[in-house]
């Protein structure tokens, strides 16, 4: 009898040694209440739930405390997370999420009006102004160049540079680009309104012209010989980019589009924000470095918003009477499609209520992709 209680006594306290609350520490409290305001965020102010549920109920996975050693952590080799997380860290699922972008987006905006696509490229400035910081603050230039990929507003570019110049700073940097992602409504208003006055903010543009289905056919082809040829190591970006959007515009694979754009491209998101919230484990997240990540990816988010407000308020300088553009399209020059550009149309809407500039602003947004990932090819080129 005695040895029977010993036997119980020493597997009821084995068990307590392996439960949460035993390997429970405050950090993982910090992180646990992370993960509730992203999900908070999503459903009851809306900021991107598609993106902000998956990571903020990853994070309450990867923050459950647990005794190392029994394969169940996204770290620990041969654990069901960790072969998931294979996609994020050897970059797999970017370039899917990029192909289905391409499938679901129209580039006829910015085919209509081509000189969209410097505004597109000037908002990428502030990629490389966050660079400039991050070198200034310490950081490697590895590491400066994958944390400056958040300004671009891209989340899956941010995940694809980062696994290959800075693994070890994934987490931070995905997590932080899509926080930005989902912020858009509340960081960019109050600097285009700042940077803006009244009379720019009712600016009227010219309709645009009608692009032909020829042109949407050409236009990823030549996009992608164009692009590529110039930054070979953007090709896994900006290859499933332009092919998703053949897929769309040849007219005979709409079967393949509709699977790109919708169904694959849901699965894919799923898992990747999952696993990307569930790398947050407060021994791996919470570190100075996470704090720095944060800060330059704001300032990065606020130069690109700033860059493009202000390219398009000069470029308006040399532009006829006819062909002005509205600054307030500038800031969708970020890569955050189509959330940038429904911000474009909110405050010109603000502004003067029959203006409305979505569709203009869609040229710039869509160009923002190609930028972002242009700028991801550039920065692996040199720092691969």
């Amino acid at each position: 009898m005695v040895l029977l209680d010993n036997f119980l006594f020493t597997k009821l306290l084995d068990f307590w040694h392996f439960t949460g609350f035993y390997n429970f520490d405050y950090t993982n409290l910090i992180m646990i209440l992370v993960g509730l305001f992203f999900i908070y965020l999503a459903i009851k102010h809306d900021f991107e739930p598609m993106l902000l549920v998956p990571i903020g109920f990853g994070i309450l996975i990867g923050n459950i405390p647990f005794q190392p050693g029994n394969e169940i952590g996204i770290y620990e080799e041969g654990s069901v997370l960790n072969i998931l997380y294979q996609g994020v860290r050897n970059g797999w699922y970017p370039p899917l999420i990029f192909l289905g972008i391409g499938a679901m987006t129209d580039f006829g905006a910015l085919i209509a009006n081509p000189k969209l696509m410097l505004v597109g490229a000037a908002a990428q400035f502030g990629i490389f102004g966050a660079y400039m910081i991050a070198l200034a603050l310490g950081f490697m230039p590895d590491q400066a160049g994958a944390i400056a990929i958040i300004g671009g507003a891209d989340g899956p570019t941010a995940i694809f540079l980062s696994s290959k110049l800075a693994p070890n700073l994934m987490g931070a940097i995905a997590v932080s680009a899509y926080s930005y992602m989902a912020l858009v409504p509340v960081i960019q208003p109050p600097i285009m309104r700042l940077l803006t006055t009244d009379k720019e903010r009712k600016m009227r543009m010219k309709p645009a012209r009608k692009v032909s289905q020829n042109e949407k056919i050409l236009f990823p082809i030549f996009g992608l010989i164009l692009t590529c040829f110039v930054v070979p190591s953007a090709i896994p970006l900006l290859g499933m980019l332009f092919f998703g959007n053949l897929l769309r515009e040849s007219g005979v694979t709409k079967r393949l589009a509709n699977t790109a754009s919708n169904a694959m491209t849901d699965i894919v998101t799923i898992l990747l924000g999952m696993t990307v919230g569930a790398s947050t484990q407060a021994s791996q997240f919470l570190t100075k470095e996470t704090i720095f990540i944060f800060f330059l990816g704001f300032c990065a988010f606020v130069i690109a918003t700033c860059s493009g407000v202000l390219f398009v308020k000069i470029f308006n300088l040399i532009l006829p009477k006819s062909k002005k553009l509205n600054p307030l399209i500038g800031n969708a020059g970020v890569s955050a499609v189509p959330m940038a550009a429904r911000i474009s149309n909110d405050q010109g809407l603000k502004a003067d209520p029959s203006n409305y500039l979505l569709m203009h602003a869609m040229g710039p947004n869509v160009a923002g992709v190609i930028g972002s990932a242009v700028a991801a090819g550039v920065l692996l080129g040199f720092l691969g």
